[in-house]
């Protein structure tokens, strides 16, 4: 397929994901605050049924041989980051997909959040470039990096590699808790309409 075609289907389905977006009012953010605070699970069941689509999607793919599994480090420097980034999406009232389409609704206080998302970013590319963290050569060598606080290494194996089962079993054992949850959801939303 040529450039052109590629930039087209890209439009394609960057249109059609936002106009879904958009209408449905779907937001990550959303999904789990709502369900926390005020009971309401409407976005979260969305999300579940999104989760168990790419879990069987991915764990398919991974257990035929195709895509390109990416491996890198976890440590607290990671559940820091998401941390910061959560708190940062709750004061925002929004993921970041969902500020997107605030901000094109014309929501000031989401093109706010955009804007300092954006500001986060280069300020970030600037401190990761200057020192690179967590250090690669020192994260890779398979042994504990305690000055990178790391919990794992790129080069830890899959459960597929370790036991030699297809990714696609322990895809589906997720999914399957997935469903349970959903379903769990819609029997406490079933006996509050009924109360």
């Amino acid at each position: 397929m040529s450039a052109i075609g590629q930039c087209f289907l890209a439009f394609l389905f960057g249109s059609v994901v936002g106009l879904l977006v958009q209408r449905s009012r779907f937001c990550n953010t959303a999904a789990l605050r709502d369900a926390m605070l005020f009971k309401s699970y409407r976005n979260t069941k969305a999300l579940l049924v999104a989760m168990i689509i790419l879990t069987i999607g991915f764990t398919g793919f991974i257990s035929i041989g195709e895509g390109n599994p990416m491996s890198f480090d976890v440590g607290l420097n990671q559940i820091m980051g998401l941390f910061i980034f959560g708190i940062g999406m709750v004061l925002a009232g929004a993921c970041t997909v969902s500020t997107w389409v605030k901000s094109g609704e014309g929501d000031v206080g989401a093109m706010w959040a955009l804007l300092f998302t954006f500001i986060g970013m280069f300020l970030f590319s600037m401190f990761w470039s200057a020192n690179f963290w967590p250090p690669a050569p020192a994260s890779m060598t398979g042994a504990p990096n305690l000055e990178a606080l790391q919990f794992g290494h790129a080069n830890a194996k899959t459960l597929q590699e370790r036991f030699g089962i297809p990714a696609i079993v322990f895809g589906s054992v997720q999914a399957l808790v997935l469903v349970a949850i959903y379903r769990a959801i819609l029997r406490k939303e079933h006996k509050q309409k009924n109360a």
